[in-house]
């Protein structure tokens, strides 16, 4: 007899209070189902059920045997169930959050190449600098930049968010280009407010350097920093997502390349019980593939 069918019809026998109500449940005959029952005592060596002409009760042993009975049938369904769901396609919504300067310039145009090698996802984008949660907005996993709280989202590591210092090569000609970080204090500075623009940090041959620095230009929008670096207003701080286009066109000029700024740690980031999903699956891969370490 099939141990895990014997299993079943034991289980079915606790919990319906008989063996004629399991054999019912189990579509077979009283006998059968007794002799399930039989197989398993036999070949444990101690019996699970005592039974009487008005009812059966359980043994000492029995009671833990038809919990780990249970236990091993839900792990198996669980099991099928998993690899069911591996063998389907990708299809459906995807629901995907991520910071603002990410997702448009990085994330976006990814996606051109994710939705061609799955064309049954649809991809619902939420931009927003805002830590959004993945329950109450309905998302399936996020773009997270910086350190991550403690949570119970599972994390998946992605390469690290660097930053790069540019000016345009018309402000470079007016200015003049400085050599070392120390010379950016005569320098007009762009950044998102004044607290962001006290210091900007990086390292060299000689250590850690905290460079303080001004201008007289603040906005609260990347994109909008970086046009402002473009028309020649200041020296720009900002992802390098942002402004390796530029640079390779030539309209800004990276400066220091013999420093390293601070990276920033990203991750992707989802709830555990959704993973079994293969549109997010297949999302969580793509990235790690596309912007992965």
């Amino acid at each position: 007899m099939d141990l895990l069918e014997s299993m079943r019809v034991y289980v079915q026998a606790v919990e319906k209070g008989s063996l004629s109500a399991a054999a019912a449940a189990s579509g077979m005959s009283a006998t059968m189902a007794g002799n399930h029952v039989r197989m398993l005592e036999q070949r444990l060596g101690t019996r699970l059920l005592n039974r009487t002409t008005r009812r059966q009760y359980l043994t000492a042993f029995g009671e833990d045997y038809y919990q780990r009975c249970k236990e091993i049938l839900r792990l198996v369904a669980e099991t099928d169930a998993q690899a069911q769901t591996l063998q389907l396609a990708p299809a459906g919504k995807l629901r995907v959050t991520a910071p603002l300067t990410f997702g448009a310039e990085a994330l976006m145009p990814a996606l051109s190449a994710y939705l061609e090698r799955y064309p049954q996802v649809d991809v619902d984008v939420v931009l927003s600098d805002r830590v959004l949660d993945l329950v109450e907005e309905g998302c399936e996993v996020a773009v997270r930049i910086g350190h991550l709280p403690d949570s119970a989202l599972v994390a998946k590591p992605l390469a690290p968010y660097r930053l790069m210092i540019c000016a345009s090569p018309g402000y470079l000609a007016r200015k003049g280009t400085p050599a070392r970080p120390e010379e950016l204090s005569g320098h007009d500075c762009l950044s998102f407010s004044m607290a962001a623009l006290a210091h900007w940090r990086m390292t060299g041959e000689d250590g850690d350097l905290c460079v303080p620095v001004a201008g007289r230009v603040q906005v609260n929008n990347g994109q909008a920093l970086r046009v402002a670096a473009l028309h020649g207003m200041g020296i720009v701080l900002q992802p390098a997502i942002l402004m390796e286009g530029d640079v390779r066109a030539g309209r800004l000029v990276p400066l220091f390349p013999g420093y390293t700024l601070p990276s920033r740690p990203m991750n992707l980031v989802y709830l555990q019980d959704r993973y079994r999903s293969p549109k997010l699956r297949s999302f969580v891969d793509f990235m790690a593939e596309r912007f992965g370490q």
